[in-house]
Formats: structure tokens, C-alpha cells, sequence
């Protein structure tokens, strides 16, 4: 990695003065966020790092003044061109031929690895991890949450596995509970075989609010109680009728994921740790975990007092289980399955108190994994609608944005003749809903707004769509002859330097997304090389290559092959050759989307 060669000599050079190991000098030394003001250094070194104690200790003036003491003690060399100090900090300007040289041979030279492979990652052990994300009800509405999950848990799925882990990516379905109980006697009442087999998802959604009107009435009640208890029973007509409920939806849902380039290694659900969640009970009665209320039901006390202050229900009073009984079986069944490192789930923050529930209780049971579990969870997005009203199901959302992409691509004078446009608007649209969800954190509220997502104009998935799109028509231009020299004599200009500059801090931009999984550092990285690109031609073709099948890919699968879709370039990237004018921003779209 290009950036890690020049950090390393800077480090070697600062070791001699602070009499300090490099290695350890090494993740002190950080691009220079790049500037609108151009000029800027390439790397900086933070004074405050080596300092004992806090950079709390020290006022502003001190560690100028110290910065401004060790830069006197540095040279400059073939490698570095310039030191100067900035407030706390050392910056080095690395010599500008060597800078354009060593960036775009790198960037040839690992082509879709590049910025995988660099330094930053040389202490972060392989793993083997377990993404549980998505996950909807059946018969219940796929709210907005939902399709937050689906995306955020796809892009860390694709985070992990672009750095070289072994992902397992599963969807573990609202398949079992009480719902289903009302379920089967509103099915036995409005249900509908033909219209099950159609439209399942929303059959079945239609029966449960029919039901539910009637869920007031006591025999409704009753027979409900009833049914879910004959499937915890394993009653033979009430289980047939169950799978059919889910082997329908799984299908459906198979069909409507492929839409949006996501696939999962299992479908689980709740349903396969009824049994299971009974072992479990059984462990947390034998390590006296278990107690039982004057209602009947069971508890696991969490308070420190140990007065039950504080405590979750794990047992219903008639025996039947509840759903943080089967989360409990279904974490140690993927340990005894999986062998995992990590575990990390991905769901709206309205579960964060049930993910505490569940990592205490299995902490009290001895599970010292649990400290290898996380749960990632995410803030509410306020405003999506669509013409039809509230989002019901995802293909509404899905539907939805294709509708409005293609009503756009209609009226701009500048939209050229495409071959599928149905496809072509679904796929940008899709960019659009993605990145707009992807530029904050993701524990914050948002307000959604079809109108500023469809832009294609600014900070939007359309203008990343249309980026690339010219990066493949430039290409074709330029013809197909592999790359195997670069001349950096025209890579002087300020504009120039700003984009190898971006170029060079991609590995610390991917290093920070994966520490804290959060996808707005190479939204916000994808976005600001973009603007930088529109107004250096001289560089397009060049950041072209640094837009490989990691960083576009990160977005997921369908951009990967499809980006090129505005200017019907279709099928994806096929040999090798053709990736020189590409490979950098694909790969980027490819761990967002695939």
C-alpha cells in the first residue's frame, strides 16, 4: 500500500529523534484529510501521542510548541519534500513526483485488493463471523426498520468478507409466537390457499389484520392460545398449515432480496429453537437462574441486589415460550455450529434493551463468548412514505423507487438512450435510497426525503451512479490496452494532488469503517473523490482504476455489475483489463451494496 510505504519512512525518520520503535510510531501517522484549499501536507503526526497522560493535559500553546521543537529536529529527504507544524501536529509533504508515481503503481498493481492489504490491518486477526440482519415477521408489515437492517447488516457482512473474514450471513425470521397462534385461526377463517401461493406476504399480512380486529372477542383469544399451543405441541395439522406460512414467505422474500443484490447463507428463525429454548430453561433451573413469579411465569433476576429490581421473563405462565428464550438458544447454538469470533446484530434501537437482557442472562450463565457479541443498532427514519401510504411491504419501497427513477430519467434533457430502462431506473434509484440512508451515523434519526435522494446532483447515489457511468464511457474511448506504465510528469497540478492525496488515505478510511462498522466514512470518502474527479479531467481515467470491486462493492452486488447501466454498460467487469479505468470505485460500491 502506497500510503504505508511513505508512513513507514516517516515513522523510521521520527524514531531516530523520539528514540521510539517505528512500529509504534506507525498509527500515529494519518493522511491529511483533504482540503478545499488545496496545499495541504500528505501526512500528519499527532504530538499528543506520545505525550504521557491525555491530550486534556496539554493546552493548545504547549503542544504547538513542542510540534514546532521536534519538526526543527527533522530533515527533509527523498521521500519527504517538506515539514511544517500545524496546531499539535508535524505534517510531512511527500516529494509530489514520488507521491503520483508510487499512488497509481500501487493502485495498478492490487487492483481489487488495494487498500485491503495495507499495514493498518496487519494486527487485526482473521475471523469467523455471524451477521444476523433483516430478519422480518411474517404476516407483519417489513417496516422501514427492516429495510434498514437489510442494507446495514449487508454492507458489515460485505466490510468482512472484502478484508479477508469468513462471514455467515443469516436471516433469522419472526417465524414462531403467540402471532402465530391468531395467525392460524384467521387463516382457517379468511384464509385463501390460491392467494397464499400468489402473494403470500401480503395474504397473510391482510388475514392478521382481520384477525386482529376480532382479537378483542375472549373465544378468539382462546382459540388462538390454543392453536400456538398445538405448535409448540407439534400437532401435525396446525405444524402443516405453519409451514406452509413460512415455506411460501422465504420463497418471496428469496425473490425480493435478489432485487436488492442481498443473499444469506441461512434462513433461521425462531421456530427452530422451540425445542431448544426448552434445554435452555432446563440450564438456567439447574444453575438456579430460573424463578417463578406469583403469576406463574419465569424470570431471570438481573438486578445487582439481587432483589429482582430489575428482570426479564423467560417463560410464559401456561409453559410456552418467549422470544428472548429462543434468542438465548439460538446464540448457543450458533457458537456450538459456527464456531464464531464475532457475533453481531443488526436491528433498530428499540431493541437495545432486550440485546442487554439477552448478553446478561447468557453471561450468567457462564457463556464468556457473550463478551464477543454485539449488537449494532440504528436510528428511525421519519418521512417514508410511499404514494401509496406507509411502507407495508419492501417491494413497495423497491416499486417505489423505480417508479420515481424512471419518472426522472424521463424528464432530464441530459438522460441518454438506455436498453432496459425499467432496470437501469431501479438500480439508480436503489444507489440513491442507500447512500442517502448511509451518510450519518447510523444511530441517528433522519428525516427521508424522495425528493433530495433523487437528486443527481451533489452528495446523492445518483451523482456516484453517473460518475462511474463516465469512468466506463471514458474508457471506451481510450480503448482497452492494459495499463503497465504511468506518467506522472502531468500530475503536478493542485487539482491533480488533491485526488492522489484521497487516493492515498482510502486504506485509513476502510480501516476506520471497520473498527467501528459504520458505512459514512466511504460514503462521505466516495463522495468528495467524485466532486474532486468532475473538475480534473486529467486524473479521470486514473481515479477510474482507484474505483475497484472493494469499494463500490461495499454498497453491494447489483452496483458492481450494473453501474455502468446509464450508459448501458451491462454484465459487469470481465477480464482483467478492463478493470484499469474502474476497479477502485466498483470495489467501493461493491462492500456498500453487494
Amino acid at each position: 500500500m502506497a500510503a504505508c510505504a511513505f508512513r513507514r519512512s516517516i515513522a523510521h525518520q521520527l524514531s531516530e529523534v523520539l528514540d521510539l520503535a517505528p512500529e509504534n510510531l506507525m498509527k500515529s501517522i494519518s493522511a491529511v484529510p483533504v482540503s478545499r484549499k488545496r496545499h495541504n501536507a500528505d501526512f500528519q503526526f499527532s504530538i499528543a501521542s506520545i505525550e504521557e497522560g491525555s491530550s486534556s493535559d496539554y493546552i493548545a500553546q504547549d503542544l504547538q510548541l513542542r510540534a514546532q521543537k521536534l519538526a526543527e529536529k527533522l530533515k527533509c529527504d527523498a521521500v519527504v519534500s517538506e515539514i511544517s507544524t500545524g496546531p499539535g501536529t508535524v505534517n510531512f509533504t511527500i516529494n509530489r513526483e514520488l507521491l503520483a508515481k508510487t499512488v497509481l503503481q500501487q493502485v495498478l498493481k492490487d487492483g481489487t485488493r488495494y487498500g485491503t492489504k495495507s499495514e493498518l490491518f496487519s494486527t487485526v486477526p482473521k475471523q469467523k463471523a455471524v451477521v444476523e440482519f433483516s430478519s422480518p415477521n411474517i404476516a407483519k408489515k417489513f417496516h422501514i426498520g427492516h429495510l434498514r437492517s437489510t442494507i446495514i447488516g449487508n454492507f458489515i457482512a460485505n466490510l468482512k468478507v472484502a478484508l479477508g473474514h469468513e462471514v455467515t450471513r443469516i436471516n433469522y425470521l419472526g417465524d414462531w409466537g403467540m402471532q402465530f397462534g391468531l395467525l392460524g385461526v384467521g387463516f382457517q377463517r379468511f384464509g385463501d390457499k390460491e392467494k397464499l401461493k400468489s402473494s403470500p406476504l401480503q395474504h397473510l399480512f391482510e388475514v392478521y389484520v382481520q384477525i386482529n380486529k376480532a382479537a378483542a372477542d375472549e373465544n378468539t383469544k382462546k382459540l388462538a392460545k390454543d392453536f400456538f399451543k398445538k405448535l409448540e405441541e407439534h400437532d401435525e395439522q396446525a405444524l402443516s398449515l405453519w409451514k406452509e406460512f413460512r415455506d411460501f414467505s422465504i420463497k418471496e422474500y428469496t425473490r425480493i432480496y435478489k432485487r436488492l443484490g442481498v443473499h444469506f447463507d441461512e434462513y433461521s428463525g425462531e421456530s427452530f429453537y422451540q425445542e431448544k429454548s426448552q434445554e435452555v430453561l432446563k440450564m438456567l433451573e439447574d444453575k438456579g437462574l430460573l424463578q417463578k413469579t406469583t403469576k406463574g411465569t419465569g424470570v431471570v433476576d438481573l438486578s445487582e441486589k439481587k432483589d429482582l429490581s430489575s428482570l426479564s421473563t423467560v417463560i410464559r405462565s401456561d409453559g410456552t415460550s418467549l422470544y428472548i428464550t429462543r434468542d438465548l438458544a439460538a446464540a448457543i447454538d450458533r457458537m456450538n455450529k459456527y464456531n464464531w469470533d464475532t457475533m453481531i446484530y443488526v436491528t433498530d434501537r428499540n431493541q437495545s434493551s432486550h440485546f442487554q437482557h439477552l448478553f446478561q442472562i447468557l453471561k450468567l450463565m457462564g457463556y464468556d463468548w457473550v463478551g464477543r457479541c454485539q449488537h449494532v443498532s440504528f436510528g428511525l427514519v421519519q418521512g417514508m412514505k410511499t404514494r401509496k401510504g406507509e411502507v407495508v411491504f419492501l417491494e413497495d419501497v423497491l416499486d417505489e423507487v423505480r417508479s420515481r427513477m424512471l419518472e426522472n430519467m424521463a424528464s432530464a434533457k441530459t438522460t441518454k438512450e438506455v436498453e432496459d430502462p425499467v432496470e437501469t431506473a431501479e438500480k439508480v434509484g436503489l444507489a440513491a435510497l442507500i447512500i442517502q440512508d448511509f451518510r450519518g451515523l447510523l444511530s441517528s434519526d433522519y428525516q427521508f426525503s424522495w425528493d433530495r435522494a433523487l437528486q443527481s446532483r451533489g452528495d446523492t447515489g445518483v451523482f456516484l451512479q453517473y460518475t462511474h457511468a463516465r469512468l466506463h464511457s471514458l474508457e471506451r474511448m481510450h480503448g482497452n490496452e492494459p495499463v503497465t506504465d504511468v506518467n506522472v510528469a502531468c500530475l503536478q497540478e493542485p487539482d491533480a494532488i488533491s485526488i492522489l492525496q484521497h487516493l492515498l488515505r482510502y486504506d485509513e478510511v476502510l480501516y476506520r469503517s471497520s473498527q467501528d462498522l459504520q458505512p459514512k466514512h466511504i460514503v462521505s470518502y466516495l463522495l468528495t473523490l467524485s466532486q474532486d474527479c468532475q473538475i480534473c479531467p486529467i486524473l479521470f481515467l486514473c481515479y477510474a482504476h482507484l474505483m475497484t470491486e472493494v469499494e463500490m462493492g461495499l454498497l453491494g452486488s447489483w452496483w458492481r455489475g450494473n453501474i455502468g447501466a446509464l450508459f448501458t454498460v451491462r454484465g459487469g467487469v470481465k477480464k482483467v483489463h478492463q478493470t484499469h479505468c474502474k476497479n477502485q470505485f466498483s470495489s467501493i460500491i461493491y462492500i456498500i451494496y453487494n
